[in-house]
Order: structure tokens, then sequence, then C-alpha cells
């Protein structure tokens, strides 16, 4: 079975060709950073425009680096849900377009439940069940997986996800759009000891996160340094953040493990190729006896693959789960655990 996956949630346009007896044939993405970039944040409008240039393209880019026809496609996946709603109207209607022109039915996928799949793409996947940590921009949540379409719920953040805290802490340093790989690269040249800030929740006895404090706290740091600030010393407020961020995720992620008794964890969403937080868990893994999992890097961020993988997986459970059915609606908002087996 040969599924097209289509990625328009947020900044990014992925398409991608997932073959299930061959595995991936093809992906190619757009990203929408340098357009982004001069209004420090993502523009919803903007992004709807720029999903519509550029979602055929990409199509005719991986039917040919495939070699497969466009008729050779079987069913059509689609991001569904969660992401801006005007982006994820463009993917909708250029499926559901396609699938009426080619016949083919259609499958709504929910974003998250792409990001959770996606290390099962790695060149050494995990098994189920696993716990995972999903990092996925507003997303911080920490999941009991025991299979496709089986997941419970362990833990979420109340404010701030790690990814917007991230963005948010590197604005305030001056470190522009996207910030998250920015202030990653500063920290490495940070002294650990010149600062030291909140680990929120550390100790909270649940596998719930806060980084709405985090943030205000490297907010008040930077405030009283406003007039003086320099590059070693944005440096060393980098390196505080990251350390109190990772010590934070591998905390929860640990006690997650010890609760449930799994030996295996997933990171998966874009901090997921943050390498101070995989050095930290690839120790803590070492130390502790338990495998860790990440998704390639290339599938760290929003992609077509994983929405191709996903709709994939769901199809392979319930065969009939794509419908010839081209009217379509999107689901801006759509919890994980709503999502049914």
């Amino acid at each position: 079975m040969l599924v097209l996956g289509i990625e328009s949630s947020c900044d990014e346009t992925g398409l991608a060709l997932y073959d299930t007896q061959d595995g991936l044939l093809a992906h190619a993405l757009y990203s929408q950073v340098a357009m982004h970039e001069q209004y420090g944040g993502v523009v919803p409008e903007l992004a709807s425009r720029d999903h519509i240039q550029r979602a055929i393209p990409l199509l005719e880019q991986v039917l040919a680096q495939s070699g497969r026809p466009r008729t050779a496609i079987d069913v059509i996946a689609y991001t569904q849900g969660p992401g801006l709603a005007g982006a994820l109207l463009v993917g909708a209607s250029v499926a559901c377009g396609l699938g009426l022109a080619l016949d083919k039915p259609v499958l709504g996928v929910h974003h998250l439940e792409g990001h959770l799949l996606s290390p099962l793409l790695a060149r050494d996947p995990p098994a189920f069940p696993f716990i995972a940590l999903l990092v996925s921009g507003g997303h911080t949540q920490l999941m009991r997986v025991d299979g496709v379409g089986q997941y419970a719920l362990l833990g979420e953040t109340l404010d701030d996800a790690a990814g917007e805290a991230f963005d948010k802490s590197a604005k305030l340093l001056g470190l522009g759009y996207p910030g998250g790989p920015a202030i990653s690269r500063l920290a490495e040249f940070g002294d650990p000891d010149v600062y030291s800030l909140p680990r929120p929740m550390l100790h909270s006895k649940n596998l719930n996160f806060s980084f709405s404090g985090l943030k205000t706290a490297v907010l008040t740091v930077v405030k009283n340094q406003i007039t003086n600030i320099c590059e070693q010393d944005k440096a060393n407020v980098a390196r505080a953040f990251v350390d109190a961020i990772v010590e934070v995720l591998v905390a929860k992620c640990l006690a997650a493990l010890k609760q449930t008794g799994l030996k295996r964890l997933v990171i998966a969403g874009g901090v997921g190729a943050n390498r101070q937080l995989r050095e930290a868990l690839n120790a803590q893994a070492e130390k502790k006896r338990f495998k860790v999992f990440y998704p390639e890097l290339e599938f760290c961020t929003d992609n077509g693959a994983m929405i191709a993988f996903a709709g994939a997986m769901r199809l392979q459970r319930n065969p009939d789960a794509a419908q010839r059915e081209y009217s379509f609606n999107v689901r801006p908002r759509w919890p994980l655990e709503q999502l049914q087996a």
C-alpha cells in the first residue's frame, strides 16, 4: 500500500511517500523560517499562503524521487489537526482535491500521533510499549504508548511548553526566530556557575511541567543586566536556561519510567533534536539501564514522512479508516487523548 502524506499544520510544508512493503520512498520539506524571521514568529496568514504555493511542486518532487506515478498512490493522508486553522485547511484541501481527482481515499491524521510514531522510522525503532516525551512546538507531554492509537497521558505542561520557553527566552536574549537552536548553540559557550535559574515542578511528585516561571526568571536576569549585558553574559544566561530545562525534562522522564516499570523511552518533536537533552538522557540511560530512542534529526521537526507513516499504521489496524469522502474539516484544537484507537 502506497500512502502519500501531507503536512501543513504550521510553518513547514512536507510531503512524503511511504510504502508498507518498501518503507519510506521519498520525502520533501519546505521551511518558512526565513519568511517569518523578520516578524519574530509565525504569521498565520502568510503561512497559509505559502503552503498553497509549495504543496504541488513538492508533490511532483516526491513522485519524481520515488519513481512512482501519482496513479500508484493508494491513500492520501493529511494532517487534520492540531495546528493553525488556515494552514491545516490548505493541506486538507490539497489532499481531498487530489483524492477526488484520482478516485483515491483520504485519511485525516493527528499531527502529534505523527510525532509520537516518527521514531519508528529510524534504523533502530522501539518496540511497544514505551514512554514518550512529546516536546513539539506548543506541546510538552509524557505519554504511555502501548500501540498505535493506544496512548495514556501521564503528564503535561500547565502553561508554556518547553519549545515555547526556548523561543521566548531566545527572543529576550535578542537571538531572533526560531530561538530554540540559537539558544542551545549559545549555551555551549556559557559558564554554568554564573547564574542559577529555577527548576519548575522538579519536585512536584507528579509528571506535569511548568516553564512559564523559567522564562520569567530569564526576563528578570536580562532586565537587571539591560545596560551592560555582553555576549558572554548572554551565553551564561543561555547555559543556565538550557541546564534548567534539560534537568526538568530528564527528571520527569526518569520518574515516568520508574512509575510504569518500562525500560524504553522515546523522545519525539522538535526539542528532541536538542544536543544537550540527548546527551543528558543518554548518560542517564547508560547509568540506569534503560534504552532511549530518537527520531532521525530530519524527522524531529514537522514533516510529511511522519504523516504518511502514521496514516499507514492506522490503515494496517483498520483498512476502512480512509474514506472517499472529500468534504473535509480540520481540528485546530485536538487533544491527543481524544484520538480513537
